[in-house]
């Protein structure tokens, strides 16, 4: 046994360790030589889950997934060379989206670089500005000094990718062969505290009276709040403060905040006139803008209307230029110190009726027959508090903003909206539902799951449950919707792009069942019974019954959703992929009658009738 090998195996047994002590939980790995020494000291740390993949792209996501659905970091690993080049895209989403993940990539020391040794790329800041930290580690001896300094870089990469905007980080891992050890390790000259808390703890200190002094909300203004995506949800205190306030709360569904009183679940179809309200005197934002374009569309043409964004991590999400103020700061203590005087009698009323006629309509309209708006509907009907619906970038996420109910107690909603791609959507997923304990269901449309078709090796590999609800209309649906559609001779073949796959197979090949109803009731069932719910699940969705402020709609009962298992033992837990057969033109009509019912109900644009 090398003394090099040696000395490496001790500073990444002593890096893990120390991993473990900050908090972490969860690895992901992928085969490789060069990475030999970090999987397999991964692999053996009892204090960690390491979760084995094929491809590092499917690794990069899953480790997403699971960071975003804990709210802890993650480690994921590679060899050298373009394995590193495939972890980019979930790097980037977990940049953009504030996600904390640990980038190990292994390289080839440096006199192998650059003189033409195989499986060898330029590693060094392979990520750019989309990692919060980058460091190249090395080689070194396994010294008091250097385990003693190895343990800070574990402790400095955790807390730093736990800072004050979260996010990755990447430590590039130089290794000589040997690769693999000959003989036990030696015990290192110097081991980790003794009472089992980290070699460098992190302490926050309570939030500054500046904070928590509010935004200078005047009494009884119109005021709006605007409650856009967050990966850890953004609490009570906001639905909460909205209806202290009297403010309309037209909170997007990865917000956690679509609940209260003074929720307005179907802004996006109220907005599509954007003169159907009178304009508010202020406008709050809190978490990341909103997916809807009605919406976005309605607040930059707000002109000199006070808009303030709150934001813990201090981030921009202002793309028109119409935020005037800018508050570095949590929004729940922010408002949940603010106490302005409610606003006006009738406004927060007209924002609810307008939205209880815009629910009763759409209900009626989508009925009891099987598409994708009716789809969401059920979706947002059915699924209890205990589940997380992951929900894939494009058109699936569109309509969850457009349809989903206002609920008392609904379901965690989570997607991959920092780049808004869907790179990895169904190992991203997978990722989640390893982080349990409750059930997790993946809505996708059928261009998203064959893009990352191979996430579905997690099912049988990792023994993980997942509820896929496929929209397969037979190709990218957004695109209908697009000036592009008008272009007939190359819409099909290069933008639409039909797979002509079919999932049934797909399904069979990963060990995954696999159902087709035919029906929205039987759509209904095969979900209750793959979520392994018990009972009938009861109707949750408001129709806006409009009252005092405080007073909430008609809401009935939700059914108690199952465990899907044991998360984690392989064999234990099943997978199922519901399939619903769609058509795009007839989507397209669908979504605009939708818009047309509402409107006319509303006598057309202008005050609510």
């Amino acid at each position: 046994m090398t003394a090099e090998a040696t000395d490496a195996y001790l500073l990444l047994a002593a890096f893990v360790d120390e991993l473990v002590r900050c908090g972490m939980t969860d690895a992901c790995t992928s085969p490789g030589s060069r990475c030999t020494p970090i999987v397999l000291t991964l692999a053996r740390e009892p204090g960690l889950r390491a979760h084995s993949h094929i491809d590092e792209r499917s690794s990069g996501f899953f480790a997403l997934g699971l960071a975003k659905a804990s709210g802890r970091a993650v480690a994921v690993t590679c060899t050298s060379g373009t394995a590193a080049a495939n972890l980019l895209p979930a790097v980037i989403e977990a940049d953009e989206a504030r996600v904390p993940l640990i980038v190990l990539t292994a390289d080839r020391p440096p006199e192998l670089r650059r003189v033409g040794a195989g499986q060898t790329i330029d590693q060094v800041k392979l990520y750019g500005d989309a990692v919060r930290w980058f460091v190249e580690v090395g080689n070194h001896r396994a010294s008091f000094e250097t385990l003693r300094w190895i343990r800070g870089l574990a402790c400095r990469a955790f807390w730093t990718a736990h800072g004050d905007r979260p996010g990755p980080v990447h430590l590039n891992w130089p290794l000589r062969e040997p690769l693999v050890l000959d003989a036990p390790l030696p015990d290192p000259p110097i081991g980790g505290r003794t009472d089992g808390r980290p070699w460098i703890r992190r302490r926050r200190g309570s939030p500054g009276p500046a904070s928590a002094a509010g935004i200078g909300l005047e009494d009884g203004l119109r005021g709006i709040v605007v409650a856009g995506g967050s990966e850890r949800g953004l609490g009570p205190e906001i639905p909460e403060f909205a209806s202290r306030a009297g403010y309309p709360l037209l909170a997007d569904p990865l917000s956690g905040a679509r609940t209260g009183p003074a929720a307005i679940a179907h802004y996006d179809a109220l907005l599509r006139r954007p003169d159907r309200f009178d304009a508010p005197d202020v406008v709050i934002r809190v978490g990341d803008l909103p997916t809807s374009k009605p919406l976005r569309r309605w607040l930059a043409g707000l002109g000199s209307v006070r808009q303030i964004a709150i934001d813990p991590h201090g981030v921009w999400q202002d793309p028109d230029g119409v935020v005037a103020d800018w508050v570095h700061a949590d929004p729940q203590v922010v408002l949940g110190a603010a106490a302005p005087a409610p606003a006006p009698a009738g406004w927060l009323e007209e924002w609810r009726e307008a939205d209880g006629v815009a629910a009763s309509v759409l209900g009626d309209l989508f009925g009891e027959e099987l598409t994708e708006p009716a789809v969401v509907w059920a979706l947002g009907d059915r699924l209890a508090p205990d589940v997380t619906l992951f929900v894939a970038a494009s058109m699936p996420i569109r309509d969850v903003e457009s349809f989903w109910p206002v609920r008392t107690a609904g379901p965690r909603v989570l997607s991959n909206r920092g780049a808004n791609g869907i790179d990895g959507t169904v190992s991203s997923a997978f990722g989640a539902a390893a982080s349990g304990p409750g059930p997790v269901v993946l809505l996708i449309g059928d261009v998203a799951l064959a893009h990352d078709i191979g996430g579905l090796l997690a099912a049988g590999r990792l023994g993980l449950g997942l509820t896929i609800v496929l929209l397969d209309n037979g190709g990218g649906g957004i695109f209908d919707f697009l000036p592009v559609a008008g272009e007939q001779d190359i819409f099909e073949q290069h933008v639409a792009t039909p797979t002509g796959l079919d999932f049934s197979r797909a399904a069979a090949l990963y060990g995954i069942a696999h159902e087709q109803p035919r029906t929205l009731a039987g759509f209904r069932t095969a979900v209750d019974r793959a979520v392994g719910s018990r009972g009938s699940v009861g109707s949750v969705r408001a129709v806006g019954s409009v009252g005092s402020v405080g007073s909430v709609g008609s809401v009935g009962s939700v059914g108690s959703v199952g465990s899907v298992g044991s998360v984690g033992s392989v064999g234990s837990v099943g997978s199922t992929m519901i399939e619903v057969r769609g058509d795009r033109p007839a989507n397209v009509r669908l979504h605009a009658a939708a818009a047309a019912a509402v409107d006319r109900a509303l006598g057309g644009g202008g005050r609510v009738r």
